[in-house]
């Protein structure tokens, strides 16, 4: 079964208040479980002279790690024409800024922040960016405990701590691992589409959007922001935005209130086997060129309609999602290498990316 049929097939849910219009997105699988019988006799060597080692466990670390991180971990509370709902956030600084996810503060005319003192203050936004789900708001308030966010990636089985205000429920915490790394969420052509994500099967509900997914020493590792809901046959699979993209994203948010992302110039689509068949396509994975606008990118350096993009820069392109996440690499004005397949023979073309309008 494809991504994208997978994306039809049940709903993914932004762990925010319910404030957004666009809570909803399509991802993930229910999958049968198939169990073997139990044997009925059990027989164990013991080696009398192997040495005891004493087992360490990760999870015992936990009730530290919540003293030095809830400090840290604030509830945003919100309300606009949409209604009102609430998320969370983590502090960024000393200077009153908070990260958060653009879901929970999009289209709100009133926020307000809830320190884990209980301290409730009016906070204002900084700047936002929808396709990373990223924002920053802040509050008058100087000295506030920042966190301390990693520069790399964790490794997958290390213990993950979800943090945060799930259905207003303040200083809430919940325990699991890091399920997997680079997992994107199938949008079926639709942007902006949630790449390059930590999984985890630490529990993450609504109001859990932008608080802290965070390791076993102190550091926060992702900002929390989707889960697949428990109709969809899901048990424990959420989302968190890396804490390497947080901390590329964040400082151009509090400079210049947004960020410049690279831009290619096409509308995309995912390569199914209908859309094979009827645009005779000779490749079964790619993107699917649907529209050119003109005076785009793709425009000036020759791409067409019904081009089939399978690799960037070399690097092979099998999904939607795969472009998106390889065009994060890259700033405007950089020139690429798009390889595509036209009339079943492929081709490079050199592309100068724009900037992504709005």
């Amino acid at each position: 079964m494809t991504r994208i049929a997978l994306a039809l097939l049940v709903a993914l849910a932004l762990a925010g208040g319910g404030c957004s219009a666009s809570e909803d997105q399509a991802a993930g699988t229910g999958a049968a479980v198939t169990t073997e019988p139990a044997t009925t006799e059990t027989r164990t060597t013991v080696d009398t002279t192997a040495t005891s080692v004493p087992t360490r466990d990760a999870f015992s670390a936990i009730p530290d790690v919540l003293d030095e991180v809830e400090p840290s971990v604030v509830t945003v509370f919100v309300s606009g024409s949409q209604g009102s709902g609430s998320g969370s956030g983590v502090i960024w600084d000393d200077q009153g800024r908070i990260v958060t996810n653009n879901h929970v503060v999009e289209g709100a005319d009133k926020i307000e922040v809830q320190l884990a003192t209980g301290v409730q203050l009016p906070a204002r936004v900084v700047g936002t960016d929808e396709r990373t789900d990223l924002a920053v708001v802040e509050v008058d308030r100087e000295g506030l405990p920042a966190a301390e966010f990693a520069e790399t990636l964790p490794r997958e089985g290390e213990l993950a701590i979800a943090v945060g205000s799930p259905l207003g429920f303040a200083n809430t915490a919940s325990a699991g691992i890091v399920s997997a790394l680079h997992r994107d969420l199938p949008s079926g052509g639709q942007t902006p589409a949630l790449v390059d994500l930590l999984q985890t099967d630490a529990a993450i509900s609504p109001g859990n959007s932008g608080g802290a997914l965070v390791a076993g020493d102190g550091s926060v590792i992702g900002i929390n922001v989707a889960y697949i809901p428990p109709e969809a046959r899901a048990v424990s699979i959420g989302f968190a935005i890396p804490a390497p993209t947080v901390r590329a994203i964040v400082p151009e948010l509090i400079e210049s209130g947004h960020v410049e992302h690279a831009y290619l110039g096409i509308q995309p689509a995912p390569v199914t086997d209908e859309l094979s068949s009827s645009f005779d396509l000779d490749v079964d994975s790619g993107v699917l060129v649907r529209t050119v606008p003109a005076n785009t990118p793709s425009d000036r350096a020759g791409i067409k309609r019904g081009d089939v993009i399978v690799a960037l820069e070399g690097e092979p392109i099998q999904t939607v999602e795969d472009l998106f996440a390889a065009l994060r690499d890259y700033k405007p004005g950089d020139s690429v290498t798009v390889t595509l397949v036209r009339d079943g023979k492929r081709r490079d073309l050199d592309v100068e990316l724009g900037r992504l309008p709005g």
